[in-house]
């Protein structure tokens, strides 16, 4: 196998026909490798880092798709399970828990929404300086230990809290599960990370499944008066929520067991070597080679070599609060530069990628904003307009909850097809779904019956869930590995900051009418038009 250079890196895609050339692979093998185009341009980001990140593509592209990226996929699926369960679950016992405890419903999902958003902060920029394995393994184990903990709530002070510091584990998820899987999957497969979507749906199918026979046979009457509630719905006979938490938390424990003792999780290469921990980076490739079955060729001397820019002294260009590692070229963080914000600096290093960093996050809190206040009183508002429409059982309600998740499976398919196509991309596809969700939203104020509205949202559920899986994509995706947790953080940060906004915003405006929904929908289709404005399209770029 020969060894990886610079210029191989550098090939550029053809939109109709990516380049392939035949390279052995290993011991009598050969393969068809494409060499994806970086998605920055020259002058983004350190040209020593930009290079050696190139070289680390091009060594995962060489040894392909293979067993250890598709267990990657389900096991970092596991955190998208956790990410769409857990903010869901406010939603879902809101009733029964409103009608034991006697609170007004904002307080439960703003408790829930802060702790997403401290998750968000702490995961999130923590993985850019101490790594992402960490992460990966104690986001899952925070949220189901403390998951199965708020089943047994006597009060609702104790339950937000706890639902609080589930949150700080199911908020890491995303900032650091996609990081991860970007950066180990070879740049002809970033397009699975807009379909790992498929396992936030399932989480939806899930939680909906088991909360609808538990709440429905398992709750008060949901009809009865507050007094009548305050009197008569005791412990005993509202178990069902309860239940619902035991069969999450306990869940989540399950596949936080799977990840820690059945799947051995390589750290970043890339993260490794914006460390300077070049061998180290080898070393990962090295391992991710025989996992598949494959040898690999890169060496440390190699790596180190093709990182070399000519004319320059790296060494001698370095900014204050920088070092060099010995024997190497590359740039390593010290530990003072972490608090001046380098890797924040790095998502705005130029105009293009300041422009590209603002809009992401302008998104993010738009979207989260709209979602939030739509998504967590969903259930709340299906009952209550089926009271108004003579059918707000509770069975009705978590019946209607459980449709409308299966019908946000198959858009995950469908996003992972459109995605990849020329003209649309990911672009395309974000702005077309978010306009689409915003007119389903819209449209559901017409409903003058539970089953109009219950069509309305489904075609909520199948436009939202293909727009949330192309965000949660092209995001990580834009962003350089070595700032991409602290990008992911960002987002993340953004989207959960406005999730605590949207019940303080409930907790003044009237949720029992139209007016979340026109908002929402509102914001969302303002959205569509700014990811146009995006200037960086990912389709047919290797993340970098």
């Amino acid at each position: 196998m020969s060894s990886t250079t610079p210029e191989m890196a550098d090939r550029s895609y053809d939109e109709k026909a990516p380049a392939v050339e035949d390279r052995p692979v290993g011991p009598a093998q050969t393969t068809h490798v494409v060499a994806l185009k970086g998605l920055y341009e020259d002058g983004v980001i350190d040209a020593a880092y930009q290079r050696k990140a190139q070289i680390l593509n091009q060594a995962i592209q060489e040894i392909g798709m293979g067993q250890y990226q598709y267990l990657l996929f389900v096991t970092a699926g596991f955190g998208w399970f956790a990410d769409s369960v857990w903010p869901l679950l406010t939603g879902l016992i809101l009733t029964p828990v409103s009608n034991e405890f006697q609170f007004t419903p904002s307080y439960l999902t703003l408790a829930a929404n802060i702790g997403l958003l401290v998750g968000a902060v702490f995961w999130g920029f923590g993985c850019d300086v101490f790594g992402s394995r960490w992460a990966f393994n104690l986001t899952l184990l925070i949220t189901g230990v403390f998951g199965l903990a708020a089943g047994g709530s006597n009060n609702f002070v104790t339950l937000a809290s706890l639902l609080a510091v589930v949150g700080v584990g199911a908020g890491g998820n995303m900032p650091v599960d996609s990081a991860l899987f970007l950066d180990l999957v070879p740049g002809t497969h970033q397009y699975l990370l807009t379909v790992m979507s498929v396992f936030w749906s399932i989480g939806q199918l899930f939680a909906s499944m088991i909360a609808w026979p538990l709440i429905a046979n398992f709750s008060c009457d949901a009809t009865s008066s507050t007094s009548d509630a305050a009197a008569t719905c005791t412990r005993s006979a509202n178990m069902g929520w309860r239940y619902l938490l035991f069969t999450l938390g306990g869940t989540t424990l399950a596949l936080w067991a799977v990840r820690f003792f059945a799947f051995r999780m390589f750290e970043s290469p890339r993260y490794l070597v914006g460390k300077g921990r070049d061998a180290e980076a080898v070393a990962v490739i090295e391992k991710l080679a025989r996992y598949n079955g494959k040898e690999a060729a890169l060496t440390v001397e190699g790596l180190q070599a093709g990182s070399s820019v000519k004319g320059d002294d790296v060494e001698g260009s370095l900014e204050d609060g920088e070092k060099t590692a010995p024997g190497t070229n590359t740039h390593v963080l010290s530990e003072t530069s972490v608090f001046r914000m380098q890797h924040m600096r790095g998502l705005f290093a130029t105009p293009k990628i300041a422009l590209s960093t603002s809009l992401l996050v302008v998104l993010w809190g738009l979207i989260g904003l709209a979602s939030t206040l739509y998504n967590s009183f969903l259930p709340f508002i299906l009952q209550n307009r089926g009271n108004v429409y003579g059918d707000g059982s509770l069975y009705t309600t978590y019946r209607n909850n459980a449709i409308l998740s299966v019908i946000g499976i198959p858009g995950a398919f469908l996003a992972g097809w459109l995605v990849e196509l020329p003209y649309v991309g990911r672009k395309g596809t974000l702005a077309l779904f978010s306009w689409l969700t915003g007119a389903f939203l819209l449209g559901s104020t017409t409903a003058r019956s539970s089953r109009q509205l219950l069509g309305w949202n489904c075609g909520y559920t199948f436009s939202s869930n293909i727009m949330y899986g192309v965000l949660y994509a092209i995001s990580p995706e834009i962003f350089p590995a070595k700032d991409r947790g602290t990008g992911n953080a960002l987002v993340s940060t953004t989207t959960r900051v406005f999730g605590v906004i949207a019940p303080v915003i409930a907790l003044f405006a009237d949720i029992t009418t139209a007016v979340p929904v026109y908002v929402s929908g509102g914001i969302i289709i303002v959205c569509g038009g700014i990811t146009l404005l995006l200037p960086y399209e990912p389709r047919g770029r290797a993340s970098i």
